[in-house]
């Protein structure tokens, strides 16, 4: 399944491919603060539709994860990071997601805070 998501102002739009299977909700001093819930995918399913330089990044921490935001409405879109196995994977607010009904996720907890 394709889906199509995008920030609040429309001016980072994306398109992924994939079955939901899950939703994590991370409670990281970064994903507590943003209430994101996650989706992996590999990276090559993510495709952005708008310009790669609209996108905003926020590195922290250890700084292996791009945060990937619009720095028009702050809306944060997705994430990239390396999989433990180096596969190049992308972290999907599935809350960005258009005409997704999130309620029917299985959502897992995550405790980041102690990582």
């Amino acid at each position: 399944m394709v889906y199509q998501g995008s920030c609040h102002c429309g001016r980072i739009r994306f398109e992924v491919e994939g079955e939901v299977d899950g939703g994590m909700a991370c409670n990281c001093s970064m994903c507590a603060r943003r209430a994101s819930l996650l989706w992996f995918v590999p990276r090559d399913k993510l495709r952005l539709l708008t310009d790669e330089a609209d996108a905003g990044t926020y590195l922290f921490n250890k700084h292996v994860i791009r945060h990937r935001f619009c720095p028009h409405c702050g809306i944060h879109a997705f994430g990239e990071a390396k999989a433990p196995n180096g596969q190049p994977m992308a972290a999907v607010n599935l809350r960005v997601l258009e005409d997704f009904d999130i309620a029917k996720v299985a959502v897992k907890h995550y405790d980041g805070r102690s990582h």
